[in-house]
Order: structure tokens, then sequence, then C-alpha cells
């Protein structure tokens, strides 16, 4: 036999690669177009709208790797199944026609019922070519090589969407192309990797280490943990800053502590945050204690620290009745880590607090979460009264 090749453009398309080959002796011949370009940086998909004999007649161009579907019949022509043609959309409707009818006599003399069913559903094929009823035809091509034509280029077609996408890497991995690996994210890597940097000992002075890493707070946001070791004289400290902006609401939650289990809900408390007992008739203030990442038992225990280590409250400068009340504050703090039930709750204007509902993502019956407007003086506090987000650019120096 004899094959021909012929380059051609298609108007408002590409150049392809049309090649044809006919048998002299058993007149057999066979057409395939090949991409005479390179793979296109992007995927593309053709929906168009069926309604009329003309659109049967649109060319097209598929190629080996392009799949065709027609939603209304659950009907598809999978990537890799046809070599690359150039024809009509009635064309690739004879095609598949044409490959379904190839077994079906071996297929009625097998299994009857599946060639009822495959003869049935040539039918529907064969119907919608009438185009008795609108169908939509889709092609879609991760090389972007395809085309479907449209017959009022260069004005739009109402009738035809044509979309481009970026392939996915498994699409990717169909065409032979190497698979770029994913740009590093500078976020990624700090979640994954303890930065440490050089500091001095807050106790002793002495050259010490602090490890800062970035942690992800499930249904919350992201918080920077730093932790400080000394080697010289065993002072460990270790602090939280919130990784995102200030709220534009304040937060106050209270939590309902009805059950031991509660002593281990972890929290996030910020430096701008307060805390308060009611029960105990307990406040702490904001910036006491600074940024915390730890459990409500593990707070609570640095609430009594706070308490006990101080020599105005307990140590020798204390007065007798000062003392006792603080020994019994201590005590009902005890009671609460165990038995006592009482409300625990956490005031913060720039809304960074954090306090873990166990029930997440449903609502916690012992949790509630308010959102509230800040007040003049709580600005005032954050600062926020003074910054300026707009309008801060110095005026250029008008020309003389």
């Amino acid at each position: 036999g004899v094959t021909r090749l012929l380059l051609t453009r298609i108007p408002f398309f590409k150049e392809i690669i049309v090649s044809s080959f006919s048998c002299d002796s058993c007149s057999w011949s066979n057409t395939e177009i090949q991409s005479a370009g390179r793979i296109q940086e992007q995927g593309v998909r053709y929906t168009l709208a069926v309604t009329s004999r003309q659109d049967m007649n649109r060319e097209v161009v598929k190629t080996d790797c392009a799949s065709a579907r027609i939603p209304e019949l659950d009907f598809e022509i999978p990537a890799f199944s046809q070599k690359g043609v150039l024809t009509t959309i009635e064309g690739i409707i004879d095609r598949a026609v044409a490959g379904l009818e190839q077994d079906q006599p071996a297929r009625r003399a097998t299994d009857k019922e599946v060639a009822r069913k495959i003869d049935e559903f040539i039918g529907k094929l064969r119907q919608l070519k009438e185009v008795n009823s609108p169908f939509t035809f889709i092609l879609d091509d991760p090389s972007g090589n395809s085309f479907v034509e449209n017959p009022h280029a260069p004005q739009r077609d109402e009738a035809l969407v044509v979309t481009h996408y970026r392939r996915s890497p498994q699409q990717c991995a169909l065409l032979g192309l190497e698979v770029d690996a994913k740009p590093p994210d500078a976020a990624e890597d700090l979640r994954d990797e303890v930065l440490q940097f050089n500091t001095n000992c807050p106790e002793c002075n002495a050259p010490a280490s602090t490890n800062m890493k970035l942690v992800q707070i499930p249904h919350f946001k992201e918080v920077i943990i730093m932790a400080t070791n000394c080697d010289s004289c065993g002072h460990r400290t270790n602090e939280v800053k919130s990784g995102g902006a200030i709220e534009p609401q304040g937060t106050r939650i209270t939590l309902r502590i009805m059950d031991p289990s509660d002593m281990t809900r972890d929290i996030l408390k910020s430096e701008t945050c307060s805390v308060e007992i009611p029960e105990l008739e307990f406040e702490l203030g904001m910036g006491a204690l600074g940024g915390k990442f730890t459990t409500l038992e593990g707070l609570l225990k640095d609430i009594r620290d706070l308490v006990e280590k101080n020599p105005f409250t307990l140590g020798d400068s204390s007065t007798p009745s000062r003392t006792g009340k603080l020994q019994e504050f201590i005590g009902k703090l005890q009671d609460v880590k165990g038995k006592a039930q009482a409300h625990f709750i956490m005031d913060d204007p720039a809304g960074n607090s954090y306090l873990q509902n166990v029930y997440a993502p449903e609502e916690d019956p012992e949790l509630s979460v308010q959102r509230y407007e800040r007040s003049f003086e709580q600005n005032e506090d954050l600062g926020l009264n003074d910054m300026r987000t707009e309008g801060y650019e110095p005026e250029p120096a008008s020309g003389r």
C-alpha cells in the first residue's frame, strides 16, 4: 500500500499532519492525523450544544489522547482508544457505531442479552444523527491539540464553550511528560521545620538557644511556639505568639467545667487575653503569664505557681491574713481541677485565643463563644486607635 502525508493548517487553529493509507489489492483505506506542534501549556475542553443538522457537520480534530463524551447517553470514547482523526461530529458517531458493531455477530452467538443491549444503544447513537432532540458533545484533550470548528469565527459561537485548564499529574504522566516537582512553599517548610536562634538566658544571662515552630491548631489558626532552654542553670520557658492578625471582633469564651476530663482540653491563651473564674472570684489580667499553649490543667497549674512563688503573697513579706486567704484560694483551685464545678472564662479583645471544642465540628454544649465589638479603651490598649492602614503614603512633592 501507499501512505500519503500532507502538512496543512486549519483556520483559527494550528498546523496538523494528515496521513492517508490505501491498498490497491483489498481497497482498504485509513486516515489519521497528528499534531504538527508541541503539547500545549494547558489542556482544552470543548463543550458544544448540538441543536441542528448543521452542527453535525462541524469539523473536529480529535487527537489520540482526547476523550469524547455525550452525557445524555452516558457515552464516552476514552483517551488512547482511537487514533487521531480529522472528521466531523457525525463522523465520530459513525466511528463509534462501527466499533460497537464490529463484534456483534460473535456476541449474538455467545451472549444474546448483551448483544441486544448493544443493539439498542447503537440505535440511540444513530438517532442522535437526526438531532431530533438537542444533546451535548464534550471533547476533552489534556494535550490542548484537539479542536471543534466555530463556523462563526472570528465571532463568538454561543453554542460552543472552550475551557482551558491546568493538567493534573496523572494527565501529565499519560502524555509522557515529566511532572514538575511542586515548588517549595515557605510556609510548609516552616511548619515542618524547627527554627533555632541564639539568645541569652533571662535568669543567668548565659548563652542559650530558642526553638521556634509554626503549629496549626485544628479549627483555629496558626500559632508560633517559642521555647528557650538554658544548659547552664536549667531554666526553661516557653511562649506562644499568634500567627495571624488581630480579629475584627473580640472573643469571649466560656467553658462550664463539669468533668475532670475537661482538664485535658487544649488552650491557647494569647498575651492579650484575661482569665476569669467567677466561683472563685478570681481574675487574671491581660498580659499576666504571657502567651500560653497548654491544657486547662496546665494553665491552672501556672496560675497556682504564680500565686505560690510570689514572695509578696506567700513568702516572708506576706501578712498572715493574706496568706490564709490565698491558701484557701489554692485549695478551691485544686478542687476545680478535681471535682468542683465552675465556669472558666477567657476574654480576648484581639480574638486570638482558643479553647478546644472536643465535639468539633459539632457544637459543644458546655462551651460558648461570643463575638463582640471592642470598646475604645480596648482598642487603645491594643494600639488600634492610632493605627493607620489607609492613606499613610506621603503625598508626592509638587513640582515647580
